[in-house]
């Protein structure tokens, strides 16, 4: 539907035999009245769907409190950037219109389904249509403070880039919001917002896009892993570059995290280049154990640098002892039954990998027997799947998981020769492919018979043979020798291997990444690994 709209702002006729298919799917699926909630919310700002029919989106949410049910802090990060902004452009409802419209996607039909007020369902459209009937007959004084601090809060998280998160989602909506707040387009705000967009737009020959997000703390601890996994000396300058590089980006500042931990002391890493409000647990881990591998000069720099990151990330453990991404028990479950939660992910339990990241971590920083790595383990273990597998939360996908899981399984004295080793090897030997590598299809989040099934790709095959590393597998296992000739005969001559894939989770069925330097790191890290046994 957004293609299709986007499409006729071009200039492409409403019977062109592309448009004509494109109107086909979209009704067979529906029309536009079974569109997600974010792209009804595209339509009303162009006029094309009632700010009425959308789920009640209020600001005044903003005064309830982080302990409070259904606080915006219940929300995962992604989610409450992006919440928080759109509640001041739905108290507004802008509109406007194009010089078409869309009347050609409508059905007609509308769902007058009601859920019996004596379910949970029932309860959360009840209180939705009170929500809705609030917003057309708001309490002025109320909604004129609550647009304020709102609007503060916006304000308070835009990044040094000019992003919000160094995502895009909340990024184009804090702009919307801020500029209905009577923002001209040449203040420093708006500016910066809009400047950053063009920092992360790609202009390629003839087209264009606008990257999602950007990777580089990310990229480059993985990067630094893979050097040194390949034998590229501690000391070579290049590692050194990279590490300080790294140092530069520690977060030193508070941000939404601390709500919920007051008197945890900043540390860690974010993923993006500005994103202080929000580091996460997942490149915390990477990047002390990469720079744990660099003989760098100033060793006291690394070591107070590295000790705030692992005293962060112990203190960002989740209550039932496993990590999420971003926040410590960002686990509510009213959260995904608002009407508006229709769009993917909007909570941040903790996952198999980023635990098996951060337990790998910290037994390689020699805290195996400390009680967050214990209790870590214990909670990683009872996170292995019936058939020996882990599910794979921010990588595609239980190939992932259990590449993440088995390394740092080894990293905390788990034998090679124990049960749930084995059975995680068990379960890599029954999904090789026919070629010798490994893949998994994106459609495994949604479709269980995908799980383990998909062509092979140059990072799955990777994380594969890092698992069977970490399983302690002979290198002549004929397993281990497939995927190692796999790896070795589809490398490119400039040393590279190609992968269209997307292997990379965002929101698992809903939103995927291509990392640009997965086909390169991981395989690194693990002929390295193999060669340097």
């Amino acid at each position: 539907m957004e293609s299709y709209a986007a499409l006729r702002l071009c200039g492409d006729p409403p019977d062109a035999e592309h448009m004509l298919r494109a109107r086909d799917f979209i009704l067979g699926a529906g029309g536009v009245e079974r569109a997600r909630v974010f792209t009804h919310i595209w339509l009303a700002l162009f006029g094309l769907w009632s700010w009425d029919d959308l789920p009640a989106l209020a600001p005044e949410v903003i005064f309830f409190p982080p302990s409070a049910p259904l606080s915006i802090y219940d929300f995962a990060c992604w989610g409450r950037q992006t919440v928080v902004a759109l509640t001041i452009v739905a108290a507004y409802r802008p509109a406007h219109p194009l010089p078409f419209r869309l009347d050609e996607l409508f059905t007609g039909a509308r769902d007058q389904y009601r859920a019996s007020p004596m379910t949970k369902r029932g309860l959360f459209e009840l209180a939705d249509r009170v929500g809705r009937a609030y917003n057309r007959h708001p309490l002025r004084p109320l909604r004129k403070l609550a647009l304020a601090k709102a609007e503060r809060w916006v304000v308070e998280r835009q990044e040094a880039d000019g992003s919000w998160g160094g995502i895009q989602p909340p990024w184009v909506y804090s702009l919307m919001a801020l500029k209905l707040r009577g923002y001209p387009t040449d203040h420093p705000l708006i500016r910066a917002g809009l400047d950053g967009l063009d920092s992360f737009t790609v202009y390629e020959d003839d087209h264009c896009w606008l990257e999602a997000c950007q990777s580089p703390v990310w990229d480059t601890c993985l990067a630094l892993i893979a050097l040194a996994d390949a034998g590229v000396p501690a000391a070579d300058p290049a590692l050194i570059k990279a590490a300080d590089w790294l140092l530069d980006e520690e977060v030193s500042v508070r941000g939404d995290w601390a709500l919920r931990r007051p008197d945890l002391q900043p540390g860690g890493w974010a993923f993006e280049f500005e994103n202080d409000n929000y580091p996460d647990i997942d490149d915390t881990a990477e990047v002390v154990i990469a720079l744990r591998k660099v003989d760098h000069p100033d060793r006291a720099r690394v070591d107070a640098a590295i000790r705030r990151g692992v005293d962060w990330l112990v203190g960002m453990q989740s209550s039932d002892h496993g990590w999420g991404a971003f926040d410590a028990d960002n686990c509510s479950r009213l959260i995904g039954e608002l009407p508006f939660c229709d769009f993917g992910e909007v909570t941040d339990p903790p996952s198999a990998d980023v635990t098996a990241h951060a337990v790998e971590m910290l037994a390689l920083e020699g805290l195996a027997d400390s009680e967050a790595a214990r209790t870590g383990l214990d909670w990683l273990l009872a996170e292995q799947e019936s058939d020996g597998s882990w599910f794979g939360r921010w990588g595609v996908n239980h190939v992932y998981g259990t590449g993440a899981a088995l390394p740092a399984l080894r990293a905390m004295g788990v034998r090679g020769d124990d049960p749930r080793l084995r059975r995680a090897a068990d379960w890599l030997r029954a999904h090789q492919n026919d070629d010798g590598g490994f893949g998994e299809d994106c459609r495994s989040y949604v479709d269980p018979s995908w799980i383990g099934r998909g062509d092979s790709t140059a990072s799955q095959t990777a994380w594969a043979l890092m698992a069977m590393h970490a399983a302690e597998l002979d290198r002549g296992d004929d397993m281990v020798q497939r995927a190692l000739s796999w790896l070795a005969q589809a490398q490119r001559e400039d040393g590279t291997w190609d992968e269209p894939q997307f292997t990379g989770t965002g929101f698992p069925g809903d939103f995927y990444i291509n990392y640009h330097l997965y086909r390169l790191v991981f395989p690194v890290s693990a002929l390295g690994r193999w060669v340097g046994q």
